[in-house]
């Protein structure tokens, strides 16, 4: 059973996904993880079938991350995907000492997927609402310390059909906490005509190589490579 307080869609991007297993995080890029449940590392189906279930259950109850812990901790210590080992890495055919399952690990783990399904849930009813709430403000989360990019944009206000949110939609990282609010057109003239910053700033990207794929391409300035999308949209075709 869902918990009240989580959007069934969060949950359906979660559930819709297909296992892909990868060793480097990069072998999974982007908006392919629309589509695909991944963990760096991961390469046996029946642990990351496992770790998606618990994933799921996760979301479902507003598992707190001690929580979460308790729970996949111990399977994958049984299942011996645990601590420091050597494993070979597919691409290169290079065996390395590579570090499985940690507290940090199961940290990104549950962080990532948690902010990325509620963004893609977010998202979707962003677009049944557009006609009564077109704009989007970005905002700062609870971190301690901001990105200075993120600051920038922190109450930039922009239509939700802009294409900044196709790359700038939060999360923008790993540990961003950023978040937006719908605005009805009322609030955004209201907020117009009290200064709001409503200029889509100019976005400066750096070149990024995916030494793993081969990729080449431009991230924008203050987002962290591999982010540069929406979770909600530009889902991948399937294979």
């Amino acid at each position: 059973m869902t918990d009240d307080n989580i959007p069934q869609e969060a949950l359906d991007y979660l559930t819709s996904k297909q296992l892909k297993p990868g060793f480097d995080y990069r072998d999974v890029w982007k908006q392919e993880h629309n589509n695909a449940f991944t963990v760096a590392k991961m390469m046996h189906e029946d642990i990351l079938a496992d770790t998606r279930a618990i994933v799921e259950q996760a979301l479902a109850d507003g598992m707190t991350f001690k929580q979460f812990r308790d729970l996949l901790q111990p399977m994958l210590v049984k299942k011996g995907w645990w601590g420091i080992q050597m494993m070979n890495d597919p691409l290169t055919q290079e065996t390395k000492l590579v570090q499985l399952g940690s507290d940090a690990r199961l940290k990104t783990i549950y962080k990532t997927n948690m902010r990325t399904a509620r963004a893609a849930g977010q998202w979707q009813r962003i677009e049944r609402t557009q006609e009564t709430h077109p704009y989007l403000i970005y905002e700062l989360g609870p971190s301690r310390e901001h990105r200075l990019e993120h600051k920038r944009w922190h109450n930039l206000m922009l239509p939700a059909s802009h294409e900044f949110w196709k790359t700038h939609f939060p999360p923008n990282g790993w540990g961003c906490k950023c978040r937006v609010r719908q605005a009805s057109e009322r609030e955004a003239r209201r907020l117009t005509a009290a200064g709001a910053n409503t200029t889509a700033p100019e976005v400066k990207t750096r070149k990024l190589v995916n030494k793993r794929t081969g990729e080449v391409e431009r991230v924008p300035e203050g987002i962290d490579p591999g982010w540069n999308y929406n979770a909600g949209i530009e889902k991948m075709p399937e294979q």
